[in-house]
Order: C-alpha cells, then structure tokens, then sequence
C-alpha cells in the first residue's frame, strides 16, 4: 500500500511556469484520474510523481517518505505509457520477465510468476507471439502487465488507450477496472483527456488547468456540484451551457449552468422558457441533440430517443427545477437555492 502527497509542488522550465502550488493527497489504493485540456500540466504532473520530471519546489512523499532525490527505479512505482514502449524483438512472455530477470530471480519464480499476470490479463494464448503480431489493446495489456509483474506500490498510467480505436478502448477499459478490483491495495493514477474514462474509473478525479487543481471529488460530485465555471464546462458531454443576462439574474447569479439533459424542449411557449430557431438535430438512436440559437448564444439540449423537433422550428427552453447551476461573477458556484 503506498499514500502519496504532493505539497506546494511546482514544475518550471526556465521562465515557463508549468505546475504551480499543486497540494493533493492521494490515499493508499485509491485509483485517482488527472483530467483537463491540452497543455494544463496533467502529463508532467505524473512524470513529476515517477520522477521522470525533476520537482522544481515543493515535496513529493511516498509512504510518509520525501522521495524529491530518490531515482524513479527506487520509488516502487510502475508506469504504463500511452506508446506501450515493448521490445519488439522480445515475446510478451520476455517483455513481461524482463524487469524480474534483471532483478535476479530464478527461473521457476519468474515463469510462476508471468503465468499468474498472463492469466490475469487474458494474455495466455499470446505468450511465444512478438508484438507486431498482436492488436493495439492486445500490447497495451503486455505494457499492463509488465508493471503488474514487478509488484509495483503505485502504477502509473499515462492516456494508456489514446492510441485504440473506440471499440478496443471500451474493452480495454473494463479490463483496466477488472484489474484495479483485483488490486484493491494498489495506488493507481491514470492521466486522461476522455471524460468516459475518467468518469467510470475513477475513485476520485483531479481537474486541472494551467497547472492548477481546480476542484478534487468524485466523479459524480465534479458531475453535480462542480465548483466552478471551468469545471463545469469540462465534466460532462454535450458541455454544460452558460446563460448570462436575463434568465441569470432572474436565478440570482451571474451565470447559469443548465446540462443538456435537464433541459425541457417545447414547440409551444412556455412561462420563464428561452426562445430559439432550432439550427441543428443529432439523432443517435438512444439519444437525440437538438442546438438552439438564442439571444444568449447557442444551447444543446438532449432528448431520450428520436426528436420531433425540425431544423428552423421555433422552441422554447426551460430548465429542469432543482438541476440548474448558479456561478457568480468570477465564476465561482453559488449554493442552488
């Protein structure tokens, strides 16, 4: 088991200021998710914990122990990249026991050991195969288990599945799930940019912006209660719309959040409702996306199944009661009254 805790941490390169003051304790066996945009620091943060970044200031712990010195190969950390990094020449049995043989270990505890990672990930029939001669999730499962076989404190898991197609990520996913159930002791933090991921793997998730932590909870706690403007706008898909002006102030708030699901979508007039031209429909099947330009910009609203509503139709928008989301004006949540 192995807590980690980062106090006042930063990260600069010359004058370029990429980690700032970030303060996170992570608990032993949690599976933490670093979330935000291109460039908000997510990446180095991760590197920083492994050590494959030097901390510019600050205090990295592992254990109660300051490990800002310690090299990455002392900290009982296993990190799995987004390129999968596996010898090409090397079978995934090799790939696997290759950190064990530099380790020392005889040859019956290694082939005990990979056998028992193999078969945990699925990883059996493809022992004697290279790596060319397996699929994307396929690799990404010997890269998994690389770090598994090594009985690692902390795993480290840098967009594992960025370079999957959409069906592979899913069973990826779920294998990546399966896993933490089974290593109920082991720290995970996994960086990613899919809001699916994160949702559905995490215990807790960190939102970060220009090397900033913004807010820290639980997926469904980012998800209700997002603390400011900015995470309310990146948890979530369709994003949250913004309403500024009139139905604002009539909520008391500078700027109101409304989801696209919690929002009422009516060919007739409704009392309090935003009117709008319907500009575009999504019909996905289960779900339907209806944009609606408006005096206050353009708003997504989603519906179950297939939508009556029609390109150039005029409709009226009203929230949901009790699912709306007030921000004052610096962007800040509002308790919902």
């Amino acid at each position: 088991m192995a807590n980690i805790k980062l106090s006042n941490l930063n990260k600069s390169y010359g004058a370029v200021h990429i980690l700032k003051d970030v303060n996170l304790d992570i608990k032993s066996g949690e599976f933490i998710v670093f979330v935000g945009p291109s460039g908000c620091g997510k990446s180095t943060l991760l590197r920083s914990i492994c050590g494959l970044e030097a901390i510019s200031s600050g205090t990295l712990e592992i254990d109660g122990a300051v490990v800002n010195e310690v090299p990455p190969s002392k900290r009982g950390i296993a990190m799995v990249f987004q390129s999968y990094a596996l010898y090409p020449h090397m079978s995934v049995y090799e790939n696997i026991s290759f950190a064990l043989e530099n380790q020392g270990l005889d040859r019956a505890s290694i082939k005990q050991k990979v056998e028992k990672v193999a078969e945990m990930l699925q990883l059996t029939p493809y022992l004697t195969r290279l790596p060319k001669a397996l699929s994307g999730g396929q690799r990404q499962r010997v890269a998994i288990g690389r770090a598994i076989v090594r009985g690692a404190k902390v795993f480290l898991f840098d967009e594992p599945l960025s370079n999957l197609d959409a069906a592979l990520r899913v069973q990826t996913r779920m294998e990546i799930a399966k896993l933490k159930r089974a290593m109920p002791d082991t720290t995970m933090v996994y960086v990613t940019h899919d809001q699916v991921e994160a949702m559905t793997l995490a215990d807790r998730i960190v939102v970060l912006q220009a090397g900033r932590v913004e807010q820290v909870g639980t997926p469904m706690e980012l998800y209700e209660k997002p603390g400011n403007v900015f995470v309310a706008g990146f948890i979530g898909s369709p994003k949250m719309n913004f309403v500024t002006g009139d139905p604002a102030e009539r909520a008391g708030c500078k700027t109101l959040g409304i989801r696209p699901e919690h929002l009422e979508v009516s060919a007739s007039s409704l009392a309090d409702g935003i009117p709008g031209v319907v500009e575009y429909t999504e019909i996905l099947g289960s779900d339907s996306f209806v944009y609606v330009a408006t005096d206050y910009g353009m708003i997504t609203a989603r519906e179950n199944g297939r939508t009556a509503i029609s390109k150039g139709q005029k409709v009226w928008l009203k929230p949901v009661s009790g699912y709306v989301h007030r921000f004052d004006g610096n962007g800040k949540r509002l308790d919902t009254p």
